[in-house]
């Protein structure tokens, strides 16, 4: 096949990124996440009742038993002092000074100050220790439970801690923080020009054991320990940036989330444990490679990193594996497993001319919007040499060989179009211009037909894309505004109602299907209208601040996104990428939506680490969701941080981290 070179595109790109605003600046943030604590066999079943954090940040923690304190990582009984080794306090404290006081019947005492503060009291339980200014001890009567507070996240308070910037609070659901003043390391997000959320809110098991709060207490490095029902828990807020951050989910995807060259999400059998998992096969593994590729390209056109290079060939490699063991010609494969393994939709799977595997079936349009970006960003950004497009060009062009051949439908080995392959006029055009797939399905076809052109230069591609416009309305489907997609119930495709929902989904495969659309016009007539529409989606979806989206659009030529929006979500995103449930209907800080089309269900954005943990193709607005069963790869922020990078809306790190 003949391969052209990208010629005046590069002219477009250029003056494309002279457009861009200067880059947000990688500067240095704090990262909330989970410390977890373990628990000493022999603290089972004992009642927690205050944490204390002494001036040399050594935890501590009041039972019904006696005092335990922090070693390490895990929570023991305290038998430094033989002489208060099995005693049970009334009361343990923190003086002024920062020394651990002990409250029993008849006294108090501390081991600070050379073991010099003792005195004697009569006290009964119930009773607290208490300091004036100048250090003096008294005894006091116990604290009353706060007031039930309204407008805030939960209002059943158990405790509070006033830092700088704000308080701290326990409630019988989980803890939060309320900011006061403009700087906080606990108000984050953050992110230039948006202002900090009020409250941040911690809940559920991404973040403490259980969430009925006995206590909390702040150390000196601003860890907030939090003593729950069950046992004790930290948030660390740590100074990183969103280099030093990608560099972690590099390294995690790598070393936790890649089978066979695929990039996996991880089974929990039991909810949290990764010790329990194991990397499953999913519907659309080779679209989930598709965007870590995604990520590695853009990695690597800025980084020019030789060994992020080598690892987009891998996972390419994962690519051509999976149309080359399909047993029909052009045909591609969803996912690979060994004979015998399988783990999702078991009916779907076939078998490859290897005994020893199985491939599954059943591919769908995602799949397919999915490689036609992933190809296109190996063409475009990694490949170096005729060679290798060559190898690129060669995986591509008999998918789309096997589409024309078929009709516009990509046809499975029982000789039938899959439930969701199909791009041909009869299929798109059935559908009025309130359902999206009418639009979408031409821009995806379109794609296709572009980016193979672009590779081989062969016109057929070009005027099989020109009969779709002049014949069958395709160019019009791709420029029909978005503000017409509604409620259309009664399409029925073999027994899916079309119209019934936004599906989100449709918004993943649409922005991949745009970068290819933009970026591989037919002229640039074509790629400035394209670029229209373009804008046009980004609009509906600029509430959810989506890194991936708005580094699209700016790829694509757009000048108005939001990149610190982008930066407060990437910012924002927990470490954490187990999709722990997520509960906030029952917060008294947001307000529901009633029952719409989109199916959000909040007015506001919640901070990443408040929701769930979700695919590309899920939507932020949901307040209950997820089960603690999955271990998703976390590709989504790099390839939101790398776009971030290579259209230059945020800044290289500085060196001196």
């Amino acid at each position: 096949m003949r391969l052209r070179r990208l010629g005046q595109f590069w002219i477009w790109l250029g003056w494309m990124g002279a457009l861009i605003a200067a880059p947000i600046p990688d500067e240095p943030f704090w990262q909330d996440l989970a410390v977890r604590i373990r628990l000493a066999p022999d603290l089972t079943n004992v009642v927690f009742r205050k944490v204390c954090v002494d001036k040399e940040q050594v935890v501590y923690v009041l039972t019904d038993r006696g005092v335990a304190r922090v070693f390490d990582d895990t929570l023991a009984w305290d038998r430094s002092f033989r002489p208060l080794a099995g005693l049970v306090p009334l009361d343990i404290a923190v003086s002024p000074r920062g020394d651990l006081y002990y409250l029993f019947p008849d006294r108090w005492l501390s081991n600070g100050g050379n073991g010099r503060p003792a005195g004697s009291v009569q006290a009964t339980p119930g009773q607290r220790l208490t300091f004036a200014v100048d250090g003096t001890v008294s005894v006091a009567a116990a604290r009353e439970t706060p007031a039930r507070r309204t407008g805030v996240p939960w209002g059943e308070i158990t405790c509070e801690v006033p830092v700088e910037g704000g308080r701290w609070f326990g409630t019988t659901r989980g803890a939060f923080f309320e900011r006061i003043g403009d700087r906080s390391r606990y108000a984050i997000p953050q992110a230039p020009g948006i202002e900090p959320p009020r409250f941040r809110y911690y809940s559920g098991p991404r973040w403490l054991r259980d969430d009925a709060v006995q206590d909390l207490a702040v150390a000196g490095d601003g860890t907030v320990w939090i003593l729950t029902q069950t046992g004790l828990n930290a948030l660390a807020f740590r100074s990183t940036t969103l280099a030093e951050k990608a560099d972690w989910f590099s390294r995690k995807i790598r070393s936790r989330n890649l089978r066979y060259g695929l990039t996996g999400e991880r089974r929990l059998p039991v909810p949290g444990d990764l010790t329990t998992s194991e990397i499953v096969d999913t519907d659309n593994d080779g679209g989930w490679t598709s965007y870590y590729l995604g990520a590695l390209g853009a990695e690597y056109a800025v980084t020019q990193a030789e060994k992020v290079r080598q690892q987009a060939w891998e996972s390419f490699g994962a690519l051509e594996r999976l149309r080359e063991i399909a047993t029909v010609p052009g045909f591609f494969a969803r996912t690979i497993e060994r004979r015998g393994f399988k783990f999702s939709d078991t009916d779907r799977w076939r078998d490859a001319v290897d005994p020893a595997w199985e491939w599954k079936g059943h591919t769908s349009s995602d799949e397919f919007c999915s490689q036609t970006y992933a190809h296109a960003v190996m063409w475009e950004l990694v490949a170096k040499t005729p060679a290798e497009r060559a190898r690129v060009a060669t995986n591509y062009v008999p998918i789309l060989e096997h589409i024309l051949a078929h009709d516009l439908y990509l046809v499975d080995v029982d000789g039938k179009p899959t439930l969701w392959g199909r791009w041909n006029p009869a299929y798109v055009n059935w559908f009025p211009p309130t359902i999206v797939d009418r639009r979408l399905n031409s821009a995806e076809i379109t794609a296709g037909l572009q980016l193979a052109y672009r590779m081989t230069g062969d016109r057929r591609y070009r005027e099989r894309a020109e009969q779709l416009f002049e014949q069958h309305g395709y160019l019009k489907n791709i420029l029909s505004p978005m503000k017409l997609i509604g409620d259309t119930k009664g399409y029925l495709h073999e027994g899916n109602d079309m119209g019934n929902e936004w599906n989100h989904s449709d918004d993943e495969l649409a922005f991949f299907t745009y970068w290819v659309l933009c970026r591989f016009a037919f002229t640039d007539e074509l790629r400035g209208r394209y670029l229209a529409a373009v804008k046009d989606h980004w609009e509906f979806e600029q509430p959810e601040r989506y890194p991936i989206w708005n580094f699209i659009y700016a790829a694509c030529g757009g000048k108005q996104f939001d990149p610190a929006g982008a930066v407060w979500t990437l910012r924002g995103t927990p470490l954490d990428t187990i999709n722990w449930p997520m509960r906030n209907s029952h917060r008294g800080d947001i307000t529901r939506r009633e029952p719409n089309f989109m199916n959000r269900e909040m007015v506001e954005l919640l901070p990443p680490g408040e929701r769930l943990i979700a695919r590309i193709n899920t939507q932020p607005f949901i307040l209950d969701a997820g089960d603690g069963q999955t271990d998703f790869p976390g590709d989504e922020y790099l390839l939101g941080y790398w776009l971030g990078r290579y259209v230059k809306a945020i800044g290289a790190p500085k060196m001196d981290r």
